[in-house]
């Protein structure tokens, strides 16, 4: 990672990432331990589309998937109780909406490039939101 990945990185982590951790709480109503593996999402030569691009690969997936999920009360029980934790990262060279998540062993896993099909948001929230159903 360039000089030029390294600070807008730095700029996503301190000026965004808080607020869309809070969005997460807030979806999953309660505080969900949350890593990123920055350094496999922020691929070489593409930092000018880090901005708009992880919200939509990540994020608003994940944040819409995780509201669907607690829309109920049994939702939020059920997600309280075995939620473990969320990992985000690019290292299976996924851009497939159907295979970018995984819900085992109480970790969700989002494992997807941070630049392709970028605006497949629905469908990767759809994709989660059924792992969730089928593992809570």
């Amino acid at each position: 990672m360039g000089l030029k990945e390294k600070r807008v990185l730095k700029e996503f982590q301190d000026e965004h990432y808080e607020n869309y951790k809070k969005q997460v709480n807030e979806a999953a109503k309660f505080d969900v331990n949350m890593e990123v593996d920055w350094d496999s999402i922020a691929i070489e030569d593409s930092s000018h589309l880090y901005f708009e691009c992880w919200p939509k690969v990540y994020f608003q997936p994940l944040i819409q998937a995780l509201q669907s999920i607690t829309a109920d009360d049994m939702g939020a029980e059920a997600l309280k109780e075995n939620l473990k934790g969320i990992v985000i990262k690019n290292t299976s060279d996924c851009a497939n909406a159907s295979r970018w998540s995984q819900f085992e062993n109480g970790i969700i896993t989002l494992d997807h490039k941070p630049t392709t099909n970028v605006d497949q948001i629905n469908d990767r929230a759809k994709t989660l939101q059924s792992q969730l159903e089928d593992g809570l």
